[in-house]
């Protein structure tokens, strides 16, 4: 079974509208070292197609729905974001490809580790051979 964590995040909210705060060291599995979002993406649009060696991400889908696919090189998983209150939490060696943008579709990426080109692992057959070390 793939590995990943669905992390739901206290709402707190009243007439006015809901605020989801993450702080450092309560509601967050890692320290953030980097913050990005996505949107404007086309229905059939496949993003990501890669895994990461050791940074970690929780995704946070603040508007809209997609979906994504997680693949440990053994199985695979499809976790369907729609709740801004839901942090999809993945871990380090993980193949992963998101689809199925919904026209609304903003997605929120935080990162454990700054931007670093040689973490990731961008061919499937290389991640295969890799993990399987």
């Amino acid at each position: 079974m793939v590995k990943y964590d669905l992390l739901n995040f206290t709402v707190r909210g009243d007439h006015t509208g809901n605020l989801v705060a993450l702080e450092k060291g309560t509601d967050f599995p890692f320290d953030i070292k980097r913050v990005y979002y996505i949107w404007g993406t086309d229905k059939n649009a496949i993003r990501g197609r890669h895994a990461h060696r050791k940074l970690e991400q929780v995704i946070v889908c603040t508007s809209g729905s997609c979906d994504f696919i997680l693949d440990d090189g053994h199985e695979r998983a499809t976790v369907h974001l729609d709740n801004p209150a839901v942090g999809l939490h993945i871990k380090s060696n993980i193949w992963r490809e998101f689809t199925n943008f919904s026209p609304d579709c903003v997605v929120m990426v935080l990162a454990s580790e700054h931007y670093d080109e040689s973490d990731y692992i961008r061919d499937y057959q290389q991640f295969k051979m890799e993990i399987a070390k």
